[in-house]
């Protein structure tokens, strides 16, 4: 039997589970867009909303020295402040999907953006942050404050900060 491959689908979280249309938002890039990620890039967006984070993963040049330090044996990493995990703990999300047909991609973490508005092909209710994490293969870690995890920058592994200016101290 032979298959069709599905059509390649972006996904877009959020905390509402009506949304029938995405319109363009001002974003960072100086023009409204409205942000998808790849389907392989969805451990990066499995938090409330606002939750900070800061999430490692090694690549094919990062350093046995500096996947000991900050994986400890973990194929990826999250950390958060020890403040988000009862809001992590009851968060329902819904991912919705869509075609990929309107959006460009940025070349960075599966990110991709439509200057256009967007209908989604369907939702998903997302229940369980923590479970979700786990088959992704994040291990999430909490710490008081993300501000000592700066230097992770400077590191052979690939970070990803997401909402860091929600995080106490970040400035």
């Amino acid at each position: 039997m032979c298959r069709t491959a599905s059509p390649p689908v972006l996904y877009h979280f959020s905390d509402r589970p009506d949304i029938r249309c995405f319109r363009p938002r001002p974003s960072r890039l100086g023009r409204p867009v409205v942000w998808a990620t790849l389907p392989e890039y969805t451990f990066l967006y499995l938090f409330p909303r606002d939750c900070p984070r800061i999430l490692v993963w090694a690549t094919a040049q990062s350093r046995a020295v500096d996947r000991h330090r900050w994986l400890q044996g973990a194929a990826r990493v999250a950390f958060v402040e020890q403040r988000w995990l009862t809001r992590i703990a009851r968060c329902k999300l819904y991912r919705y999907a869509f075609r990929m047909t309107s959006f460009l991609s940025l070349d960075d973490a599966g990110m991709h953006v439509s200057d256009a508005s967007v209908r989604p092909k369907n939702v998903t209710p997302v229940n369980d942050l923590p479970h979700a994490l786990r088959r992704e293969g994040v291990v999430l870690r909490a710490l008081p404050s993300l501000v000592p995890l700066k230097p992770i920058w400077n590191t052979s592994l690939h970070a990803s900060g997401i909402r860091l200016r929600d995080a106490v101290d970040w400035n």
